[in-house]
């Protein structure tokens, strides 16, 4: 491995600690599971999450959807 490749990723979910605008890895992993829907994301895709319910979500819909929202067509 040179020093421009990436180190490999630990292989399962991960714990996160949710902080405002950041995150903070507990346990490396490569994913951690949307609190909505159940759908696994890969860390470099997580956007969304509650830092009150310490719950990450896959999309803006998946959090909607768990405050109990709908989305208007």
């Amino acid at each position: 491995m040179n020093r421009y490749e990436r180190p490999p990723l630990a292989a399962g979910e991960a714990e996160i600690e949710y902080l405002d605008g950041d995150i903070r890895v507990l346990r490396p992993g490569a994913f951690v599971r949307c609190a909505a829907t159940g759908v696994p994301i890969p860390l470099e895709e997580l956007r969304y999450w509650n830092v009150d319910l310490q719950e990450p979500y896959a999309s803006y819909h998946a959090k909607l959807q768990r405050m109990g929202m709908k989305l208007a067509k």
